[in-house]
């Protein structure tokens, strides 16, 4: 995913506490459910005509969340990068993340964008509810912290 990070800046610690989704508040409700998640020394966020862009660490993975406006027809995406390609035994890793993808990825899905497997999920905003974006990015997370040092031992070629 052609990421533009030019105008990467450290997030401050959101404290609001107001979850009621107006069109205003998708930044605020990001803000603070990575703040709740990030493991490292604080998120990143960048912003250009594309939309918003985070990235935060969670266990031993970077997990990126991008909006790209806050009408109901634009969309949420959350992705984090779990195995660079190539691999060992291709075909066994990806039946099995394909096998994965049918009973323990939740909302998420494991998939491959250019020369990284990755944990993903998308969701329009439109009727999306705070518990729904804290469940998402959660699911995001985790999945990709379970799966990513397993799948480097096991199919890394470094």
């Amino acid at each position: 995913m052609g990421l533009d990070w030019s105008n990467l800046e450290a997030t401050a610690d959101p404290t609001a506490e107001n979850t009621t989704l107006s069109s205003n508040s998708y930044v605020t409700l990001i803000e603070t459910v990575i703040a709740s998640l990030d493991q490292g020394d604080g998120a990143m966020a960048s912003k250009n005509q594309a939309g918003r862009l985070w990235m935060f660490h969670y266990g031993s993975v970077k997990v990126y969340v991008q909006l790209t406006g806050e009408t109901p027809e634009d969309t949420l995406s959350l992705w984090s990068p779990v195995l660079s390609l190539p691999a060992k035994e291709e075909p066994r890793l990806f039946r099995q993340l394909l096998e994965r993808n049918c009973g323990e990825t939740l909302e998420a899905r494991f998939g491959v964008s250019g020369d990284q497997v990755l944990v993903i999920t998308t969701r329009t905003l439109e009727d999306i509810s705070a518990a729904e974006i804290s469940r998402l990015m959660t699911i995001v997370a985790t999945i990709a912290d379970d799966a990513d040092d397993a799948l480097k031992a096991e199919f890394g070629l470094a």
